[in-house]
């Protein structure tokens, strides 16, 4: 059975040199700005605040990466023109939950920062991923400082790893958006036929528009985390005209429309038992992948329009601020005391040691 996914279609905005220029220009600036927050400001509440008060180094934290997250959708949204339509369930503001979706191709999780941008929850997100990404320059830094959970998505390798860091997320006050990809990889034609020739073998639902979902990791967050959260989201993503790479959205040439379904899902509702948990979610992909089909050929998710479009004001405002405290610190780095140059060799050296061999201090007991 095949996928019932769109083929691929010509861009739907041609690739010009202005916005290969735009786009190349738009990630400088995330780069840098994510370099400056990081050395600045990130270090300070990641590392000598956490000594004293792991709560306040998270709110600190989540404060000064949540400007910097909210850059992501003024330039998908604002600038590149990205239209994004949510639907479903209209989700209370600053709840604590786990989100579950599916995992069509490599941008999905920055479209996940729409949605927690309006829910003032942009510096709360957390994923799980895959332990590749950690190495990336600057943004694996971010990564590390922001308590996302790497994977080498082999479960005898990551149980210890998360189900360490898991426990560390159980306190109500903090703030908390756990994101978890069940599929455990992006969704492509050879993967999608290998996981229906692995549910024909073993009695499972064939899926045209998703993989099977792997399911111990899900639990595993789950059973750490259930006394503490207040919903679980099943979230799923479709994209109209094509499905992008990174580079199709840095530049804005794919997708016109990203539709985003969201269902809330109270803890009452999911069962509590292993097995009963694996044939839950085995269930909830099912109605993805026939949600999916309805959308490949309508258009469009059911109960649209939950969600209103960006403050132009906000997203300016913040995008002002976050270049005035890059600006401000450059300078400061460039052409004010050689200590400044120090400071920051001395931080870019702490960064890359922690982020490596997974460095996080301890608070202090008192």
């Amino acid at each position: 059975m095949e996928s019932s996914a769109p083929k691929l279609k010509e861009r739907h905005r041609p690739l010009t040199p202005l916005r290969v220029i735009r786009g190349v220009i738009c990630l400088m600036v995330l780069i840098l700005t994510a370099f400056v927050l990081l050395v600045f400001f990130g270090f300070w509440t990641a590392v000598p605040l956490r000594f004293f008060s792991l709560h306040h180094s998270r709110n600190a934290t989540a404060f000064f990466f949540g400007i910097w997250i909210a850059l992501w959708p003024f330039w998908f949204e604002k600038i590149n023109k990205t239209k994004v339509v949510f639907s479903g369930d209209l989700v209370p503001a600053k709840e604590r939950v786990l989100l579950i979706a599916n995992h069509r191709t490599e941008v999905d999780w920055m479209y996940l920062w729409d949605l927690a941008f309006r829910k003032g929850r942009e510096g709360a997100i957390k994923y799980i991923l895959k332990s590749s990404l950690m190495k990336l320059p600057v943004f694996g830094w971010v990564f590390h400082v922001m308590e996302f959970i790497p994977v080498e998505r082999r479960w005898e390798a990551d149980e210890s790893m998360m189900c360490k860091m898991l426990s560390s997320f159980r306190d109500p006050q903090d703030p908390l958006w756990l994101a978890v990809f069940p599929e455990g990889t992006d969704f492509t034609e050879q993967k999608c036929f290998r996981s229906q020739k692995y549910a024909s073998e073993n009695g499972l639902p064939i899926m045209k528009n998703v993989l099977l979902p792997k399911t111990k990791g899900f639990y595993a967050c789950l059973e750490k985390l259930k006394d503490s959260l207040d919903a679980v989201y099943d979230v799923t993503i479709g994209y109209r005209h094509n499905c992008p790479s990174f580079l199709d959205n840095a530049y804005g040439i794919d997708p016109s429309e990203v539709h985003i379904h969201i269902q809330r899902i109270s803890l009452r509702d999911i069962p509590s038992s292993e097995d009963e948990i694996s044939s839950w979610l085995m269930s909830r992909f099912s109605l993805k992948d026939q949600m999916l089909s309805d959308f490949y050929a309508g258009g469009h998710f059911p109960r649209e329009g939950t969600e209103k479009g960006l403050s132009t004001v906000k997203c300016i405002s913040n995008f002002i601020f976050v270049m005035i405290l890059t600006v401000t610190c450059i300078y400061l780095t460039l052409f004010s005391s050689i200590w400044f140059k120090i400071y920051v060799s001395l931080v870019c050296a702490y960064m890359a040691s922690a982020t490596f061999f997974d460095i996080r201090p301890s608070p202090i007991s008192v």
